[in-house]
């Protein structure tokens, strides 16, 4: 299983498609809120270079795009 983790925002409709579908099909990973926590903004840039949510981090490697990541879910769960 790989290590997931979800930057978003609440305020964000993408970031909140995303946790819809995730509540729906009773998927948990880890979250980082954005505004909240100026470590995880600061880890989305380094790392993924840009600062974009929804982003799902799937063993360290970013995807962005709500549709995409939704995709991945459904591929892979």
């Amino acid at each position: 299983m790989p290590e997931l983790v979800l930057y978003y925002f609440e305020s964000c409709p993408f970031c909140q498609k995303v946790l819809r579908y995730l509540k729906k099909r009773g998927i948990e990973v880890t979250l980082k809120n954005t505004h909240q926590d100026q470590e995880a903004k600061k880890e989305l840039i380094e790392v993924g270079g840009k600062y974009q949510v929804p982003c799902l981090f799937i063993d360290g490697e970013p995807l962005y795009e709500s549709d995409d990541i939704i995709q991945w879910f459904e591929d892979n769960y």
